[in-house]
């Protein structure tokens, strides 16, 4: 059967120089496992106006199931302004509150999280109440966690993050974000000695750590894999990381052996950096090809 994910948190715009492109990493997310064959659903929350109607309608293009995402009228659909003169380090202005704020708990979302392969999450819907105590009891109910760590300032804590980090099974975050983290928990360890630490105190089964152009590391069961990525033509890198982990998810799902993840999984996060805009259409075959063609020239 295939394997069903539920992403949980917020789905926006982003507003960039060259207009407005969807986004948010657990859409993006959803969006990506749809390419490669997953069965994947958003918990979300939008507003009811015309920007929430243009959200809609582009997740019905991209084949998102729609009915766990939900309408209000008291907050405006997300808009987050992004700054992209750096290519390979986009930064985010991202207004508070919205929609995707408040999303509602009810028994059905924890019925449907519990019988999904994996739920993954972030930590920007933890930002304000009423979504991170929904997250938080969805999180009861989850059989794999899979814990999407995507710091933005100023909208985390430690204590926030340290908590979501005990309910995950899977966590995932880029080399900045574990400098943070091992600032926080770990003091004085980084790299690969900062993975275990970090994996040992809060009983992870699997830690990935994406390096930007110098590819990943992963941390599984103590095993230590490194891939060093491709080099490709960055056009930008908005939806990289999201692609990687709805490949690294369907790997770990597929039950590969660990070694064959990070190759896959860095070469969705390549592709997609070239290309404009965070989920254009990346076929399976389309992966396979750029690998084939990248480690056999």
């Amino acid at each position: 059967m295939t394997p069903t994910i539920l992403c949980f948190g917020e789905t926006l715009w982003d507003v960039l120089p060259t207009g407005k492109q969807a986004g948010g990493a657990p859409m993006n997310v959803a969006v990506h496992c749809r390419h490669i064959g997953l069965d994947a659903r958003l918990i979300s929350r939008l507003g009811s106006d015309a920007l929430g109607d243009e959200l809609l309608d582009f997740l019905q293009e991209k084949g998102v199931d729609l009915s766990l995402i939900q309408r209000g009228k008291t907050h405006l659909t997300g808009v987050v302004k992004a700054n992209v003169s750096n290519r390979n380090e986009v930064t985010y202005q991202i207004v508070q509150p919205v929609a995707w704020d408040y999303i509602q708990y009810d028994d059905e979302l924890a019925r449907l999280v519990a019988a999904s392969d994996a739920f993954v999450f972030g930590s920007l819907a933890a930002r304000l109440p009423v979504s991170r105590e929904t997250l938080y009891r969805l999180l009861d109910h989850a059989r794999l966690a899979v814990f999407d760590v995507n710091l933005r300032a100023p909208h985390y804590t430690a204590e926030t993050v340290g908590y979501l980090l005990e309910r995950t099974h899977i966590a995932k975050m880029n080399h900045h974000e574990l400098a943070d983290l091992a600032g926080w928990f770990t003091p004085g360890l980084t790299g690969e000695a900062a993975m275990r630490a970090l994996t040992d105190q809060f009983g992870l089964s699997i830690l990935c750590v994406t390096r930007g152009e110098n590819g990943a590391a992963l941390l599984v069961n103590g095993q230590f894999y490194e891939h060093n990525g491709y080099p490709v033509e960055v056009v930008d890198t908005i939806g990289s990381g999201d692609a990687f982990l709805a490949s690294l998810l369907r790997a770990y799902l597929a039950q590969t052996a660990p070694e064959t993840w990070l190759p896959v999984a860095c070469a969705a996060g390549s592709l997609v950096a070239t290309c404009r805009g965070a989920t254009p259409d990346l076929s399976l075959a389309a992966l396979h090809q750029f690998m084939h063609q990248t480690t056999t020239v």
